[in-house]
């Protein structure tokens, strides 16, 4: 199951939260296995880049990576090639990387769980084969450690749970009002859901966060979310940060297949 948002009145947040002079930012939505648009994504932010002038760099990918969407494998790769070319990307940990994780034990009770919230699908993309659709849970859960990379497994299992820069704070899900972020519980921090959504209150910093499916970005004084459901919508969110300014960019399924 997936949680969809209805957008609520517009709300925009205020202009004065900065990120440090000479940086620029650009945190990625909830990529769910859709690598071709991530893919388009680093194309576009390759070009806005280049077009804003010099500026030291950071990426922020804002969990939950895998799931849902068929390319899951591809898309752990493609974010792990990343700081090739962009040394300082970041990854926050989502609630959809932890249940992997957890699945990857061999805990039969935790791959059942994992593949009935879309995992399945993250499976498949190691597999390899359709042979996925004859195993038992006890067979996928003996076989799946051994076909996902080790270098995957560091690579999602060293992701951070909160990113702070200067103003902004990114989680993956949101956080809980009125704790400070190093007080933060991973639960909250990973799941959390309206306790943060309908709270109105100043957290102190702009909270940007993934997690709950807007059909467009969703800024309010508080907080940004930019999760448009990629898996589903065929549209993958980025919102870019330099100074004061912040701005939308937007990879689309359309723009690919007229391309094709």
């Amino acid at each position: 199951m997936f949680w969809k948002r209805k957008s609520s009145p517009t709300q925009t947040a205020p202009s004065a939260f900065a990120v440090p002079a000479g940086q620029r930012v650009y945190a990625i939505g909830d990529i769910h296995g859709r690598d071709d648009l991530f893919a388009q994504m680093i194309d576009i932010i390759r070009a806005d880049h280049a077009a804003r002038g010099p500026a030291e760099i950071t990426i922020v990918l804002l969990g939950d990576l895998i799931d849902r969407g068929p390319q899951s494998a591809e898309v752990v790769e493609r974010a792990m090639r990343l700081r090739g070319e962009f040394p300082d990307t970041r990854l926050l940990v989502g609630n959809h990387e932890e249940c992997f994780l957890a699945a990857l034990t061999g805990d039969v009770r935790r791959l059942r769980y994992f593949m009935r919230i879309g995992g399945d699908a993250t499976v498949q993309s190691y597999w390899g084969d359709d042979s996925l659709a004859d195993a038992s849970f006890e067979e996928v859960a003996a076989k799946l450690p051994a076909l996902v990379p080790a270098e995957h497994v560091n690579f999602l299992g060293m992701g951070e749970d909160v990113i702070e820069i200067g103003d902004y704070a990114f989680v993956h899900a949101g956080i809980r009002p009125g704790v400070p972020l190093e007080k933060q519980s991973l639960t909250d921090l990973r799941w959390i859901r309206d306790d943060f959504l309908d709270d109105l209150g100043d957290h102190g910093k702009m909270i940007v966060h993934g997690h709950s499916i807007t059909p467009e970005p969703d800024e309010k004084a508080n907080r940004i979310g930019i999760d448009i459901g990629a898996f589903r919508s065929g549209a993958l969110a980025a919102l870019g940060l330099e100074g004061e300014d912040r701005w939308y960019l937007f990879a689309r399924q359309d723009a690919i297949r007229d391309a094709a």
